[in-house]
């Protein structure tokens, strides 16, 4: 931890913490009942009709739940100063933490997904920022990664 990163957690207590730890699990099911904080520090993606209107409008992904699921698992993995807070396999939700860089600010990250039918799901993915009024755009650029890494991931092959 740097001496800026330890000065900010003097206000910031969440900022003096590693990875996901230092923070309350919310319970699962969040999303069911997501209300999204009047500042401009959230992003949320998610299918058409979902309440509260999603940022990003996100199609139905051609695979089963459990597919993009692990998907999602694999994406999230690969991000830098990304941490696995807490899972639930049965209802395929999962949470992360992302820490800023410089400051080491944690920004919550939820996915989860649902199946449509046996070859058919949707993601709700949403991030937002713990701390401040204003992300800069952060989590919106978050979850617009994150759903380029999917779609690239589970893009069909090219058949020539």
């Amino acid at each position: 931890m740097n001496v800026l990163t330890l000065l900010i957690s003097l206000v910031f207590p969440a900022c003096a913490s590693v990875g996901a730890a230092g923070l309350v699990v919310p319970p699962p099911g969040e999303l069911t009942h997501l209300l999204r904080p009047s500042a401009p520090n959230s992003a949320l993606a998610g299918p058409a009709g979902f309440a509260p209107r999603p940022d990003l409008v996100l199609p139905p992904y051609p695979v089963p739940a459990a597919r993009l699921y692990a998907a999602v698992r694999a994406v999230a993995a690969g991000q830098e100063r990304t941490f696995l807070q807490a899972e639930d396999p049965a209802t395929l939700e999962v949470r992360y933490v992302a820490r800023s860089a410089v400051f080491n600010f944690p920004d919550l990250i939820v996915a989860q997904v649902s199946s449509r039918a046996e070859d058919s799901s949707v993601l709700v993915l949403y991030s937002r920022s713990l701390y401040g009024r204003s992300d800069l755009g952060v989590n919106r650029a978050r979850i617009a990664a994150w759903i380029a890494a999917l779609d690239a991931m589970l893009r069909p092959p090219n058949r020539s």
